[in-house]
């Protein structure tokens, strides 16, 4: 076998890259087979050009001699038969024979591709050691061999001649050599190959731009683009081969869309000849080049070039391990090949289409079952179902067409148009001549009998239906059912038809498609006559006989089909009625309760009235027309309450919604469940009836909870053969009759039974026709009304909001009687406190009670005869019957507590101990609420009725404690924290105790004052005395008030109780800043010396010497003092020590004096340092008395004692809070051993005559930028 004889198969898969040999034939001989081996081992990287990314490719050649004729002609535009390298080999190495035959030759060969332009080209020269040994004498250096041929023909190109050394030894050196030519090889082929196609793609490209010019065929373009897509086919580039399809398709598409528009191009004229064949797809072969000769010669029609544009793009796609694609393109070429013959107008025989179309479906179903394994189309039935389903839909369309679906079979005008469908198909092709399953033999046999084409298109129906279901498209499958139906019916079969459209159904009416599900209840409707089912045929005619996108001759034809069997008579007296759905005859658009409250006492009237929309075309006399009650006894039906069905914006009307009165609130019906009867349950006191809590409960849990066949059919509102309906046998029910209903809204009034009370609940509704019922199973939104019997109720109500302490307001009290009857006599007594005292009437305005009835309608009023005595308050009521409200007003007055004075215990008319009403803060208000308890004794019962009413505090009173040396000052703020002004007059400061040591001196100018809301009034009195200051004041302060809105009412009176303890000022503190030696004033940033005195101003009072007489220096007693200086303003750093202990005698006058070195930071008036002053209690000395939680905090203005170490500033030269407050380790206070402690002084002990004192402070001298501190 010589390889470089054969010539290239151009049209198979096994096509290769041509690479021409010339030169010695023998060696090339020796060396083909190695090189063919070698040289697709080693991928290269392939970058092509216009930034398309790069590819990896493995390289391989068809090596053949070389002649002239292979070499491309002018014009020539086909890259299979193209040489991409021409070789010439030699194994030279004496220079006469070189000069005398080898160069002569390469000259030839040089000679010809430069004629036909072909620059790819390398030399190989083979070096063997054989050679060497042969011819010594003439053997000249490899080196200068390769040089004459390289200065001879390779001038520019060196690296076109490569040097082979040894390449039939298995040795290093021969392995280096042949991966170095190799290399080179696989280098030139590539850079052919990027060379040639794209200037190939470049004449492509201008080809395809001259589309819109005359003359341009789509046909010789077609083929110049798919020359591309072999090329790439034959590098394995299976993406980019299919690409060039695809933009194939695409422009063909493009033009006959354009040709549809009505711009048509000449070319489309051949692909518009009539269709004489139609075979279908051939996809078991590469190329299908009896097609391929038709493109190329311009005679296919448009079947064909689908088919074999198609058929490509399937074989790239198999080779891509794309299998399921191919399905999807199959499935879209076959709508899209319709579309194009109806778009082009070409003629097409009656059905021949439908051949194509199922001939295809087939051919590619079998492609991929060869490609694939069953599990494989298993797991994916959802990629190929679609085909089926459309083969099973065309495979339908032709039994139809060649009357192979009628009862009489087919006639001989059908046989004459098999016939002539059957001669189109043509023969059978070689491929499928051995297949027993082919597409060919299923359509020739399907059309063959009516017997076979059942058992085909059922064969077919029911695989495309159970893919279906498997993958969940249940719509489709019940799609392909119904094509069943329609199938079985055309059979006269409706017994197997009526499942299937059931199931049609079923879907149509969950997805709310109207006129399909018109169309297929009545083909259920036929079916159901033909099989002689009664009283599914009656309901589903009620159905069509209200289903407005009917005639109107339709719609009374099946309405007469009901009253037509309502009427007929029967002998037999047990038989029963048919029951109906009323969905489907009429709605229950309304209901309304008279009275609205639908809640009435026993006995009482109630009207119920129903609308009801009928949905018959014609009047429809009614026999009977009934309502069933549900009569449940509870303890919510005791309590007048009206339910929540009812708590509308229109009271007494319940409006059904379309499709709900049937439903629950969430369209239980279509989830195939009963309607949700809610009902709502209350918790109340027995005592005052108050609510303790609510909730919901379902009263047909037993119904909802129950479980529900996967498979039943849900009772929708709809559907054809909703669940049974039967008509509860209750005892007591809402009737009328001889009703008829009229097309549209009807009303109808019932007549409601009140014996008993307790809730009824309307649960179903039935319309009675002769031997119909038309029945409601379920009325939602759940309907009831209540009868109930009240018992008697007393309610206290403030008339404004919030009820304010200290002022007369008005209260409401409401009686509803219930079923009690207030008599002559009977009285409500009502216990009288201190806290709150009932205000009698004026005279001139007695009190008056109100009397309403049920509909909270005035029928009466009667004056209250009100007599009060110490403890109690006898109100006379007047006489009120039973079921109806007596109301009246009265006057509380919440007297405000003015201290802790607690008075001593009384009992209430029930014999309770009497709370003093205790102030709290109110989350909800600013001001301080009080509650206040009344009790009432009730003629109708031999309890006690304790009511509560909130007050509210108008007022917030603080106080304070200010000095000035030894002045001392009190001052009290009067806030109003309420919505109300007041005027404020008569403020008075007292004191408490019975003998009066101190003088209170009013330093209030203005007699009377306004308060605003949520404004403040201070009142202030210096404090005289005249021997000594008492350790404990005990003051009160007075005031009387009054709303400003009201200009004539009286004044009230505010009391407010406080008590001050250790008032009397103990020590003075003066502070003085003195500059550093030498200075006048002071600098920043230099020393100056910190000097603080202090004095004790008064003597030691008696429990001050328990606690702080510890000490005795030099004869006296002397107490400690902790001194601590801190700056907060970070004005100043003490230098040195900033805390010490002081042992300060107890004697008036005693001073101690404190030098401290401070260094000012900034220029400017610096206010002085903080100094403070603690107690330093030894561990021995009992803790100080805690301050009563009552008394004041102190808020000196005129000698503010700074916070405790709060304040202290964060810096180096200050203690932290823990080695001030604390002397001691933790550990040792953990274990409880006594330690000593600080203890602040209380306010207006310690006065600081500096307080508010500034310092100037100049700027340093040598300072370049000037920093000053004002304050």
């Amino acid at each position: 076998m010589e390889p470089q004889e054969e010539k290239p198969i151009i049209y198979t898969m096994e096509n290769k890259p041509i690479v021409t040999c010339a030169g010695d034939q023998a060696l090339f001989t020796s060396l083909y087979t190695p090189l063919a081996q070698q040289l697709p081992r080693e991928p290269m990287e392939w970058r092509r050009t216009y930034g398309r990314a790069p590819k990896m490719i493995h390289l391989e050649a068809n090596f053949v001699q070389f002649k002239e004729d292979l070499l491309p002609k002018e014009g020539n535009k086909a890259l299979l038969t193209f040489p991409f390298l021409h070789i010439y080999w030699t194994d030279c190495c004496d220079t006469e024979v070189y000069k005398s035959s080898v160069k002569e030759d390469m000259t030839r060969w040089q000679s010809s591709l430069r004629v036909h332009g072909s620059a790819d080209w390398v030399i190989v020269v083979v070096e063997t050691s054989d050679a060497k040994k042969k011819n010594k004498t003439n053997i000249l250096p490899r080196s200068s061999i390769v040089d004459k041929i390289r200065n001879d023909f390779c001038n520019k190109q060196n690296d076109r001649c490569v040097v082979l050394s040894d390449p039939l030894k298995d040795s290093s050196r021969s392995q280096e050599s042949w991966s170095s030519f190799l290399l080179k090889l696989r280098t030139l082929l590539l850079m052919s190959f990027t060379k040639n196609l794209g200037r190939f793609e470049d004449d492509m490209r201008t080809l395809r731009e001259k589309r819109t010019q005359p003359g341009w065929s789509f046909c010789e373009y077609f083929m110049v683009q798919e020359e591309l897509a072999f090329v790439f086919e034959m590098l394995q580039q299976f993406e980019d081969a299919l690409v060039q399809y695809d933009e194939l398709d695409a422009l063909f598409t493009q033009y006959v869309l354009n040709f549809g528009a009505g711009d048509g191009a000449n070319w489309l004229g051949s692909f518009c000849a009539p269709v004489k064949a139609w075979s279908g797809l051939l996809l078991r072969r590469p190329i299908d080049m009896e097609k391929r000769e038709g493109i190329q010669r311009g005679e296919a029609s448009l079947l064909d070039l689908r088919s074999y544009l198609f058929s490509r793009q399937c074989t790239l796609l198999i080779f891509l391990q794309r299998p399921w694609e191919v399905t999807h393109r199959a499935l879209e070429l076959l709508h899209t090949c319709v579309q194009e013959l109806r778009l082009l107008e070409v003629s097409v025989l009656e059905g021949a289409l439908d051949c194509w179309v199922f001939l295809s479906c087939l051919e590619v179903l079998h492609r991929i079952e060869g490609c694939c394994d069953p599990a494989q189309l298993a797991a994916n039935c959802s990629h190929t179902v679609g085909l089926w389903a459309y083969a099973t839909d065309k495979l339908k369309c032709l039994g139809y067409l060649c009357g192979l679906v009628s009862d009489q079979g087919p006639t001989s005008e059908d046989l004459n148009r098999t016939v002539d469908l059957l001669a189109g198909l043509g023969d059978e092709r070689p491929e499928t001549v051995s297949s027993l399953q082919s597409p060919y033999k299923k359509l020739k046999e399907a059309l063959s009998s009516v017997e076979a084409f059942e058992r085909h298109y059922l064969e077919l129906s029911h695989a495309a239906m159970e893919m279906y279901r498997a993958i969940g498209r249940m719509r489709s499958a019940r799609l392909v059912g119904k094509s069943l139906a329609e199938f079985y019916m055309r059979k006269a079969d409706p017994d197997h038809a009526e499942s299937f459209l059931q199931d049609a159904l079923r879907s149509y009416v969950s997805e709310g498609w109207n006129l399909p599900v018109t169309h297929t209840r009545k083909q259920i409707a036929a079916c159901q006559k033909l099989l002689v089912r009664t009283e599914d045929y009656l309901q589903t005619s009620a159905l069509l006989a209200g289903d407005g996108n009917l005639t109107s001759e339709e719609r009374e034809h099946f309405c007469q089909e009901i009253l037509t069997f309502a009427g007929q008579s029967t002998d037999s007296k047990a038989a029963q009625k048919v029951a109906l759905s009323m969905t489907a005859f009429a709605q229950l658009t309304q209901l309304q309760f008279r009275p609205a409250t639908a809640s009435v006492h026993s006995g009482a009237a109630l009207q119920v009235e129903l609308r009801l929309r009928s949905l018959m075309p014609v009047p429809v006399p009614l026999e009977q027309l009934a309502a069933s009650l549900h009569f449940s006894l509870e303890q919510a039906g005791t309590l007048g309450r009206a339910k929540g069905a009812l708590r509308q914006p229109n009271p007494g009307i319940v409006h059904f919604p379309p499709g709900s009165s049937s439903g629950g609130p969430l369209q239980s019906s279509l989830a195939g469940g009963p309607a949700l009867e809610l009902d709502e349950i209350q918790d109340r006191s027995p005592s005052d009836n108050s609510l303790n809590s609510a909730g919901m409960v379902c009263k047909n849990t037993h119904l909802v909870m129950r479980c529900h066949d996967s498979g039943s059919s849900p009772d929708l509102p709809n559907c054809v053969s909703p669940a049974p309906v039967a008509m509860d046998d209750g005892a007591q029910m809402l009737k009328t009759h001889n009703v008829t209903l009229l097309p549209g809204d009807n009303s109808i009034v019932f007549t409601a039974p009140s014996g008993d009370p307790g809730t009824y609940t309307l649960r179903q509704l039935c319309a009675t026709v002769g031997q119909v019922q038309f029945v409601l199973p379920h009325i939602y939104p759940l309907v009831q009304y209540e009868v109930y019997s009240q018992e008697p109720q007393l309610t206290v109500e403030p008339l404004t909001e919030p009820l304010l302490a200290g002022l007369p307001q008005k209260v409401r009290f409401t009686l509803q009687t219930g079923h009690y009857s207030v008599k002559k006599g009977d009285a409500l007594q009502l216990s009288n406190t201190d806290s709150m005292p009932i205000l009698p009437p004026s005279p001139s305005s007695p009190c008056a009670a109100t009397i309403l009835n049920a509909a909270s309608e005035r029928v009466g009023e009667a004056s209250l005869s009100i007599q009060a005595s110490e403890k109690v308050t006898s109100i006379v009521l007047p006489l009120t019957p039973p079921y109806h409200t007596l109301e009246f007003q009265l006057e509380v007055l919440c007297v405000i507590p003015s201290g802790p004075h607690r008075p001593p215990g009384e009992r209430l008319t029930n014999g309770e101990v009497r709370h003093r009403p205790r102030s709290y803060s109110h989350p909800d208000t600013p001001m301080t609420a009080i509650d206040q308890r009344m009790s009432i004794d009730c003629p109708w019962s031999i309890y006690s009725t304790l009511l509560a009413l909130t007050f509210y505090i108008p007022f917030k009173t603080k106080h304070s404690l200010l000095s000035a040396g030894n002045r001392k000052f009190i001052q009290v703020c009067v806030q109003n924290v309420s919505d109300v002004s007041f005027h404020l007059t008569e403020q008075h400061l007292t004191e408490q105790q019975q003998e009066c040591s101190l003088e209170l001196q009013s330093l209030n100018t203005k007699a009377q004052q306004l308060v605003s809301s949520k404004q403040c009034v201070f009142c202030l009195w210096e404090v005289k005395w005249k021997a000594c200051l008492p350790a404990c004041l005990q003051c009160v302060f007075s005031a009387s008030f009054s709303p400003s809105a009201h200009q004539t009412s009286s004044f009230k009176p505010y009391h407010y109780d406080f008590q001050l303890e250790r008032v009397t000022t103990l020590y003075s503190l003066r502070a003085e800043i003195l500059p550093g030696a030498g200075e006048q004033s002071c600098h920043s940033g230099t020393l100056c010396g910190l000097e603080v005195s202090i004095t004790r101003l008064a003597e030691p009072s008696e429990g001050e010497e328990e606690v702080e007489g510890q000490g005795e220096t030099e004869g006296l007693r002397t107490t400690k003092l902790m001194y601590e200086v801190a700056d907060s303003s970070s004005s100043w750093a003490v230098c040195g020590k900033s805390s010490g202990l002081v042992s300060m005698p107890l004697a008036v006058c005693a001073t101690h004096k404190i030098h401290i070195e401070v260094m000012p930071l900034f220029a400017g008036h610096l206010p002085f340092p903080k100094i403070q002053v603690f107690k330093y209690l030894p561990h021995s000395a009992l803790p100080a008395i805690q301050p009563d939680p009552d008394s004041c905090v102190e808020n000196d203005t005129l000698s503010l004692l700074d916070k405790a170490l709060d304040d202290q500033a964060d810096t180096a030269s200050i203690r932290s809070r823990g080695s001030v407050l604390s002397v001691g380790s933790g550990e040792q206070q953990q274990r409880g051993l006594p330690m000593p402690r600080l203890e602040p002084f209380n306010p207006g002990q310690v006065f600081n005559h500096s307080q508010g004192l500034q310092v100037l402070v100049l700027p340093a001298t040598d300072d370049h930028v000037l920093e000053v501190n004002a304050t």
